[in-house]
Order: structure tokens, then sequence, then C-alpha cells
């Protein structure tokens, strides 16, 4: 697939989420064979930047390239100013928030709340398009409302405005994240439009992931809630889509190894307070669903130290090697 320039190595990209793709996660991804990775949303009000949270966020030192940096907000202006920040900050692709359907978002007529106003819409993709020379992206919805639904001409939009690629999540506003995503728009999309289509929503296995690229001729798919605590999911879609079969569960050892990593670069990234803190739920979602992981989460929990958190972890994974030599999760 191709953004702008940019070629990717596959049709896999980890989709942006508020306090989770960061840095170490987005790395993390791409090591396991993630082929694109947006980071988390950024506010388009740059007089914010300065506080700690929009430095982490905004944080690419290091990164694999094409680094793309999300933004969100409701002035055209403000986010072509946001859009060329994050140009000079490093990135070389800036991706549009009109996806996020959380309520503190909408309310400031951000993320999904932009699809109430389709002339607003049309005014933020022509003008952050026109504000820098990297390549735009859209993330979007299929709608606002259930029943109102108007991604296929927010897509027409997009492409106008010259868009690189669009990004669709299968669900409306509405829906939040509940019931199943619906993909029939989304080809509808592909099959209107010249620009690049990525399906998003509910692809959680290698077979979904088949399914959907083939139910929506998409030229890539969009993994988010289905990466948490299992950043191995990209090589297993990409060993099945290029053999049609499946990879063994990761042993407990790679595991054991892949989750201090992961902590060892979030300690580093966020510090010894705020790096203890939100490694929690990483180490949460990495354990869901494994043998006395409810017990160990909750002394887990209680740690307020890196190195104890650490410790509590790392001897977790060893009594697990007496459980098996793969991980099996509870049904």
């Amino acid at each position: 697939m191709q953004i702008g320039p940019y070629t990717l190595d596959n049709p896999l990209i980890v989709a942006p989420m508020a306090g989770v793709t960061d840095r170490p996660f987005r790395t993390l991804c791409k090591h396991f064979g993630a082929g694109h990775a947006v980071s988390e949303m950024m506010t388009a009000d740059t007089a914010l930047y300065a506080q700690k949270k929009s430095f982490y966020r905004a944080n690419f030192d290091g990164e694999l390239a094409p680094i793309a940096a999300q933004i969100a907000g409701s002035e055209p202006e403000t986010l072509a100013e946001a859009a060329r920040y994050q140009v000079a900050n490093g990135a070389q692709i800036v991706d549009i928030n009109m996806g996020c359907p959380a309520k503190k978002v909408c309310r400031k007529l951000a993320g999904s709340a932009l699809l109430k106003d389709e002339a607003l819409v049309k005014r933020i993709l022509d003008t952050v398009a026109n504000a820098v020379d990297v390549p735009v992206t859209l993330k979007t919805r299929l709608g606002y409302v259930n029943g109102e639904e108007n991604i296929l001409r927010v897509a027409e939009m997009a492409e106008q405005a010259g868009i690189a690629a669009l990004a669709i999540h299968g669900r409306t506003r509405e829906q939040m994240y509940t019931g199943e995503a619906s993909y029939g728009l989304i080809r509808e999309a592909k099959r209107n439009t010249n620009i690049p289509i990525i399906a998003n929503g509910d692809i959680n296995n290698p077979q979904k992931a088949k399914q959907v690229l083939e139910l929506t001729g998409a030229d890539a798919i969009m993994i988010g809630r289905a990466a948490q605590g299992r950043p191995w999911i990209f090589r297993e879609i990409a060993h099945y889509l290029q053999s049609g079969q499946l990879l063994p569960p990761p042993t407990v050892e790679e595991v054991h190894t892949v989750l201090l990593r992961h902590l060892d670069d979030l300690y580093a990234f966020y510090g010894e307070y705020s790096g203890c803190r939100i490694a929690r739920k990483h180490i949460a979602w990495y354990t869901n669903g494994l043998h006395d992981g409810n017990r160990f989460r909750q002394a887990m929990y209680a740690q307020e130290t890196t190195s104890a958190q650490f410790q509590v972890v790392d001897a977790y994974f060893k009594s697990l090697l007496g459980q098996g030599e793969r991980l099996t999760y509870a049904v």
C-alpha cells in the first residue's frame, strides 16, 4: 500500500488509540510486523503542547519511518497550524481524527462529532491538506448516528481534498464500540473512490483479517484493541495472509521476554512514577485470561515502584512455565 511517497511493507496498520499507541507500543508493533502505526490523538491547540502529556505523545525519537502524527480539533486553521507543527517536529504523515467517539472529545465538536457538519468537514480537509507538504490522511467512522451514515459523501470530499488515505471504522459514533462492525459501506467507499481505503473495526484474528480484506477490497486493515497485550497479532496475520496457515501461540518464554522489554521501554520513556502506573494497563492486557491472572493482577496493582512491579511480573511468568510451553487462555 502507498501513502504519498511511502510504500508500506504490508497492509497491517496499528490504529491510533489514546493512552495506548505511544512510541514504545508503536515500536513494539512494528517489531512484530505492523507495516505502519499512527500516533495517539494530539490536540490541535498548540498552546497545550508544553504539557507533559503532549510532550510524550509527540515524541518520535528513533521511530521507524514513516512517522504519522494524529491531530484532533474542530477549527480548520487551528488544525492546519497543528499539522505544520507536527511536520516540523518530525512527522512525515499527518492524520486527522474524525472518528473518536469519546464524550469529552465530541463535546468540543471534534472527533466523530465533526461528521454532523459536512461543510466543516470539507473546510478542514481542504485547509489541512493545503497546509503541509506531507501526505494527510483521515480516520473516521460510518457517520454520527445510525440510519444517517454519510461516509460515502465524506470519502468523496476526502478524495477531492487530496487526502492520501482514508481509514474507516465500521461503526457510527452512536454505536461507540457496541455491537458488530459493518463493512458494507467501507466496500462501497472503496468502489467509489480512487484513494487507498483502510478497513477498521473488530479485526481480532488472522481469519477475520483475511475476510475483511476480501469483503471490502480495502487496501489495508487497521488493528486497534486486538493488539493490546498481543502485539504479535501482526505477525500472526501477516503469516496467515501469505501462507494460509495459522501460527501456534507464542511461547511463555517469548511473551515473558517481550513484556519485560516493553516494561523497560515504558519505564525509560515515562520515568519512575508515570512509567509504573502506565505499565499497569499493558500488564493487565498481556495477562488477561491466563492462569491465576486475577490473583496476579491484584498483586501487581499494589506495587508502587517500577522495580517491584518488574519483579512481580518476572516471577509470574516464571510460574507459568510450569503450566506448559505455550500460552493458554481461559475461554
